[in-house]
């Protein structure tokens, strides 16, 4: 029972680690750091360095930087584009000395788990930040900014003091996330496109909509099916569809 409570400790630091490390990493790094110089978090060896005062400066420098930073719209976009360099690299480290003294392979097992949980917390993230910066207002980036940086610290200390409670919510996390990145993704793609079209560029995505009508011979079916493609890629938004739709179905009627 002790080895399997001990597992599930380990994987839940290991996730909870990459996860808040995808929102704040500096936050991340300031509650390990914090947690385990005052001795209430007991680090792995390898997880020690964090609690060097050094690294401690360097990460709270950093995270009221970013505090500040994270809250300006614009701004917090283009750190998010910057820190895709940062986070998930330093995500995928910090996850894989999480571990303890195990077997290399282990540890780059680690590593790449985290790794990849990193980099789908940052998309998320920054797609959501996209979307969030079309509004006027800086009322909600102020609010998904604190959000973020309160989800770190309550995320970290759910992970370290109820372990099986956090893994069964990272779960449902992820669950979430695989419905949401796409919408997401459709929606930032929706956005450069009307910026394209604010910039006289639209006359590209006219053409490939005519190219999608059906010439001669060609089946109204695969028409339609190149139109649906583009739809859910974000180049068409739904009514342009519907539009693109009846106007290849009049063509093939004729």
């Amino acid at each position: 029972m002790d080895e399997y409570q001990q597992l599930i400790s380990v994987i839940s630091l290991t996730m909870g680690v990459a996860w808040a490390s995808g929102l704040n990493l500096y936050a991340a790094i300031l509650v390990l750091g914090l947690g385990g110089s005052s001795g209430g978090i007991d680090l792995p060896e390898n997880l020690q360095i964090v609690q060097d005062p050094a690294v401690m400066l360097a990460a709270g420098l950093m995270f009221s930087v970013e505090f500040f930073a994270d809250k300006v719209p614009g701004l917090d976009t283009g750190w998010d584009a910057l820190h895709t360099f940062i986070r998930i690299p330093a995500g995928a480290l910090l996850a894989a000395n999480t571990v303890g003294d195990v077997s290399p392979a282990l540890q780059l097992a680690a590593g790449i788990a985290g790794g990849s949980v990193t980099s789908v917390t940052h998309a998320a993230k920054a797609s959501t930040r996209v979307l969030i910066n079309t509004s006027p207002e800086p009322v909600t980036n102020w609010a998904a900014s604190i959000s973020e940086d309160l989800a770190v610290f309550g995320g970290l200390w759910l992970a370290l003091n109820h372990p099986l409670l956090f893994l069964v919510l990272f779960v449902v996390f992820l669950l979430l996330l695989i419905w949401l990145l796409p919408k997401l993704w459709r929606g930032i793609a929706r956005i450069f496109r009307k910026i394209g079209q604010w910039l006289g560029l639209s006359k590209e995505m006219e053409e490939e909509i005519a190219d999608a009508e059906p010439a001669d011979g060609e089946e109204m079916v695969g028409a339609l099916q190149k139109l649906d493609a583009m739809r859910r890629a974000g180049s068409l938004t739904d009514d342009e569809f519907e539009k693109a739709k009846a106007t290849v179905i009049n063509q093939e009627s004729r």
